[in-house]
Formats: structure tokens, sequence, C-alpha cells
């Protein structure tokens, strides 16, 4: 066996089962042994049948008294049983639906069994153990790996073809942390690393193996970030000329804060430096980083070039639209909106006006990297919410310039220091940690089932005070998990029963543009009261007068998401910015409403409802669920992490950027022949977000 061999062509491995394993990325003996276990099993506790705890997973040896008997309770169903005894007692196994154990136990031999022991009546008895032959046992009496699985693989399938693979060519599989490294920092060799990761021989090995498979990984993603930067850091871009900041301030119909000018002065500094700018800036819902965007394309327009917006969504997209034009028309600078949604007509007008220079800034979304797009002369690429789009998408409308564009990257997620180091690697980070002067922060309350009239008492009392209301749910239809409110049903029984003579719209991410664009801007435009809808409006459509926002099942949210969905009903400028009316300093409110009574989550809905340092909330999450699901699935544009937990392994992380800081100090290209393997791994890390090493 090779690490290149097919699983396919090992034995029990038919093409069904080949196409399952497919789904989960394992392919080749080598994909098996880089997927590491997502948990583990200790089987190493043997105990007697008469000592064994109830309820807790043990070994026990015994000796099978009698033939097994089946019988069938009905169709479907089938229990087969046996008796074994060991010196302390005896003990009742019963398996459903294995009927093969009638075969597979022999009256006579000894076992080792593997379960949770009960107490029925006066018997002791395990109810489907694993089981091995005391002679033959391979995944009892040690520590057993726990894999993630897809319909068709079963654990102990994944764990037969792991130690064939660890057995067969962990040896073979190259080592590509230079020796001296290794040395240094007092890691493993790969082939210790990947037989104790899949079959530890103690917990002692296992934290050994995962130091060094966690440890080379943050190593090669902090030198592929830090070569990224210095790269980019390299280039030179296009000097922007620099002007008075007052003369773009003269445009804002409000006083920037202290953290908004500080931003502005970064920029302003990176588009005169000659060299291409790739800035952060980072800061919660109504912190005023629109403000800070358009200040920068007012610069790379006075400097006589193009800007490309990209966001997320086409909501998001038209609003920055609309802010956009509405800002900087008095300055003379013309701003073009191109989405899929447009009108094959509107959008080869969008094109041609754009290859023609006749448009200075184009607000878009993903519309903006299709083929057919093209820019006279583009100098400064903005995304809005950075963790959605991958570095490679990043490249794609950089790529669009003659020359490198400047690249300036908003989000209004707040990102644990510690996450973001990875992340923004190849990125300055600028904070703006400053609400405008005014904004109250917005009152938040965890109430449960038992107050829910209460709760519509003050959802209609909102209403009567000429505001509206957001209702969150978690799903869209009813079915999509018990006692979930569905968007479709809750906004029906809320139009018919709770709240027949207010207007109640609905809004979720299965209707199709159109129709989610005109029940926003019917909301927006104030003819809707409450609008019920699922976090389609994370990133969405400001609405100034939206005051209260009920987030149903709240339980069911991560932390981050929950700030984000509060900052829709915060106070923020860009109300001012639109010119929108109804400039009134009320008060805003989220209610949290749960059922869910379980200690850890009150606690963690209690923290949230204390808390509103969107940095703070977001290092809880990050703690709470760690980095696979802080953003969903892999929305932040991070290549897969296999091993490390970047909610426990900041001491490796900082260990492993630092080692990857002097290696390239020492040689700043890897073309040193001991570095070439890491090379090659750093170009296979970044692969799938598109970005090449050269």
């Amino acid at each position: 066996m090779t690490p290149e061999t097919l699983l396919q062509a090992l034995p029990g491995i038919g093409p069904a089962r080949a196409k399952a394993l497919a789904k989960l990325g394992l392919v080749t003996a080598e994909d098996l042994l880089n997927d590491y276990p997502r948990g583990y099993e200790d089987r190493t506790r043997l105990t007697d049948i008469a000592d064994a705890p109830e309820g807790e997973p043990v070994c026990i040896s015994a000796l099978v008294a009698e033939p097994p008997r089946t019988s069938r309770i009905r169709a479907g169903l089938s229990v087969s049983k046996s008796r074994i005894v060991d010196g302390s007692g005896s003990a009742e196994v019963t398996f459903f639906n294995q009927e093969y154990v009638r075969r597979a136990l022999e009256p006579g031999e000894s076992y080792v069994f593997y379960g949770k022991m009960e107490t029925v009546g006066r018997k002791r008895q395990l109810t489907n153990p694993v089981f091995e032959r005391a002679d033959r046992t391979r995944f009892t009496g040690r520590i057993m790996p726990v894999y993630s699985l897809t319909a068709g693989v079963s654990n102990h399938l994944l764990a037969s073809l792991a130690l064939q693979c660890v057995e067969g060519c962990a040896d073979q599989m190259p080592d590509e942390l230079p020796g001296e490294l290794r040395q240094r920092y007092q890691l493993a060799a790969v082939e210790y690393a990947l037989r104790n990761v899949h079959f530890p021989a103690d917990e002692e090995a296992l934290a050994v193996a995962r130091r060094r498979l966690v440890f080379e990984e943050l190593f090669t993603l902090s030198c592929g970030m830090a070569f990224l930067r210095r790269r980019r850091g390299e280039k030179e871009g296009q000097a922007f000329p620099r002007r008075e900041l007052s003369e773009f301030l003269a445009l804002l119909p409000f006083a920037p804060t202290s953290a908004q000018r500080r931003a502005m002065e970064e920029i302003a500094g990176d588009l005169a430096s000659g060299r291409s700018m790739n800035r952060l800036v980072q800061g919660d819902v109504g912190s005023g980083k629109t403000a800070v965007a358009a200040f920068a394309a007012w610069l790379a327009c006075a400097g006589g070039f193009q800007t490309a917006m990209m966001a997320p969504t086409e909501i998001l997209a038209r609003q920055h639209w609309e802010t956009l034009s509405g800002l900087l028309a008095p300055a003379g600078i013309r701003v073009g909106l191109l989405t899929g949604s447009l009108g094959a007509a509107g959008k080869r007008a969008a094109r041609a006006a754009l290859a023609a220079g006749e448009v200075d800034l184009m607000v878009g979304t993903h519309a903006l990297l299709s083929e057919g797009v093209e820019f006279e002369n583009l100098g400064l690429v903005i995304t809005d919410e950075q963790h959605r789009f991958g570095v490679g998408q990043r490249s794609a409308l950089a790529s669009k310039a003659e020359k490198p564009p400047h690249v300036l990257v908003m989000s209004a997620t707040p990102i644990p220091r510690t996450l973001a180091l990875l992340i923004y690697g190849d990125l300055d980070v600028t904070i703006i940690d400053e609400l405008p002067p005014g904004r109250s922060p917005v009152e938040t309350y965890l109430v449960g089932e038992d107050k829910r009239e209460r709760m519509y008492r003050f959802v209609r009392k909102q209403v009567e005070a000429g505001r509206q209301v957001y209702v969150i749910c978690p799903a869209v239809e009813e079915g999509e998990g018990a006692d979930l409110k569905a968007v479709t049903a809750y906004a029906a029984e809320l139009s018919k029963t709770v709240f027949p003579d207010l207007r109640v719209a609905f809004v979720h991410g299965k209707l199709k543009a159109r129709e989610k664009e005109k029940v926003m801007a019917a909301f927006a435009g104030g003819e809707v009261d409450v609008l019920v809808s699922t976090t389609v409006v994370e990133v969405g459509v400001d609405v100034p007068n939206a005051s209260l926002m009920v987030i149903e099942n709240a339980e069911r949210f991560g932390l981050s998401q929950l700030h984000q969905l509060r900052g829709r009903v915060g106070r923020s400028q860009l109300h001012q910015l639109r010119g929108r009316v109804g400039r009134g300093k009320w008060q805003s409110y989220c209610v949290l409403v749960s059922g869910n009574h379980a200690p850890d989550t009150r606690e963690r809905m209690k923290f949230f409802a204390q808390t509103t340092d969107g940095f703070k909330i977001a290092e809880k999450d990050l703690e709470l669920r760690g980095p696979g699901d802080f953003f969903g699935h892999r929305q932040h544009g991070l290549p897969a992490l296999r091993a490390a937990d970047l909610a426990g392994d900041t001491r490796v992380l900082k260990e492993a950027q630092r080692a990857a800081g002097e290696l390239l100090d020492a040689d700043p290209d890897l073309s040193r022949p001991e570095n070439r393997p890491l090379m090659e791994r750093v170009r296979r890390l970044f692969a799938e977000e598109g970005e090449i090493f050269n």
C-alpha cells in the first residue's frame, strides 16, 4: 500500500461504499490518514460484570455461556439475546436487528464487550455492545477514534480502513516540516503523529501527536498568510493624490467620530504611499464604515481611478448604491449598480458605461466577477462583509485591473483577535471602536413562553407609537425542526390571530430576489408594521424606524449572529446619509424568546443580554462554538482546518506564527531545498481559495 492507493482497492470497498466515502472527501489512503478523528472513546477501562457502573461505557471481558437466540417482535424488528459470565457474575447481552450475532458469538469463547451496563429488574444487561474475541482485539482495550460520518459509512468501517492505512503507509508520508524546526519546537515525526492521532497508545501520546499536527497546520497557514502579506506589500500601487479631509467632510450631513477620522487618515496614507493598500475596516453595525468607504472612493475618483464595491446580497448592494449616490453626487461622482437581477439590457448598459469610464464607482454583487465586466481604470476594490468572501474572490475582482488595485474590506462582524490573526493575516486592520454620539445601546431582554402575551402587547405599543418591528425565526417552514417558529406559518398566525389590524409581511431566503427586495422595500418605506423573517435581514437594508426586534427560539442562534441581528435596530448614521425622515431619539429594544431552560443555555443568553461589546461577544462565541461554526459553513474563506481549534490552541498559534516569521526572514521565497515541501503544502492549502503561490 502507498499513500496514493485508492480506497476502492481495499477489501470490502465496492463502488457504492467508495462513492459514500468520496462524499467525505476520502478517495485515497492519504486522504484517510489526513482525516483526523473528531473525538475518541476510551475503551481501555476493563471491569467485572458485578462492578460495572450504571450508564458509563466500559469494557468487560466475559465468556459466552449459551448460544444466542433470536426472536421477531414485529416486522422489521428482531431481538437476539445471550448470557455472558465472568468470575464476578453474569449479564444478558441484547442486540436489536443484529441477527449476525447468532454466528458471531460462540458459546465457550471469551469476548471483550464495550457498552453501557444497565440493571433491569434483578438482571445486569448490555444493549447493542461492540464486541471482539478476546484473542483478536482491534477496537477494544484501546482508545478508539470517532470519525465524521455520512450515509453508508459507519465508524467501524472508517476505523478499520484507517487502521489498514496507518499500518500500511503511515511510514511513507513525507515530513514537510524542516528537521531543525521540529527539534526547536519539540515536535513529533509525522509517522508518530499519524499513528497516534488515529490510534493513540495513551492520552499522552495523543497530546504529543495532536500538538505536532496542530502546529503544522497553523504554521503552514501562517506561512501562507505572511507570504501573501509580504508579496502584496512589495507590489507597487497607484499613488492617489492627497486631498484635504475637510473637502470630503463638507459632503457629510454629520460630524464624523474620531474613530472614523482616524480610519480615513490611515486610508489616505495608504492610497498616497505608492504601495498597494490591503486594509480591513472593522466595526459594529452603525459605527460608520460606509462613510469611510465613501471617502476612499472619493479619493480614487479624484485621482482619475474607478472603484468597485462588492456586497454579499442584492439588498445590501442596492442600499449602498442609494446611500453613496446621494452622498457623492454633489462631488460629481457617478455611482452605478450591477446585480444579477438586472435585466439583460440593464446589465449591458451598466457594463458599457463601466468600460467607457462613465461610471466612477460601481456597486454590485458577485455579478462584478462575471466575464464581460471590464473597467476602464480600476484603482480601488471595496468588499463589504469580508468574512463572506474568500481570498480568491478578492483576487478575482482585483484581477480586473491592469495594475494591482488598492483593496479595502469592511466587516460589521467583530472577530476575536486569535481568529483575525489568521483570517486577516494579509491585511492591515483598522477598528472603528466608537459609535456616533447620541446612539443609545439596544436594551435586551430574555423572556420565556410564559411572557409571550406580554411581549405581544409590547409589539403593539411600539407600532402604536409609530415604530416598526422585526420578528426573527430560525425556520422557513413548519417541519424543519421540532417546536421551532417558522416564518410562513408564524406570519400567518400573527396576521390572522394576534395582530389582525396590523400590516404583517414576511421574507426569507427561499423567496426569489425580486420578491425579497419588494418586501424589504415596503418595510423600509413604512408600509409594513411587523416583518417576520429569517436571518436574511442580518445583512440587509437599514430601517431607522424599526425600534424592536423579537428573536424567537433565540437559543438556536450563535451569539455573534444575535449581535448582528440586534444591530438592525440600533441607531446608525445611514439614515442621515440617505436623508431618511424620522430621526427621533427613541429607544431600541431586542427581546430574546426562549423556552429552553438548560443552565448553560440560560447563562449564554443572559451573557448576551447584558453585553453590547461586539468583541467580547465574539470571544465568547468562539469559546462556545469553535471556529468551524463561528461564521457558519466555511463562510470566512479560510482554508479548512482539520486539527486546530483556534479557541483552545492560541499558545500553539503564537508559536507557529513566530516560527513562520523566523523562517520567512531566513528564506523569504521558501526556495531552499529543505523548505520546498513546505511551499508545496502552502500551495495545496490555499488552492481551493483560488490563490496561487508562484
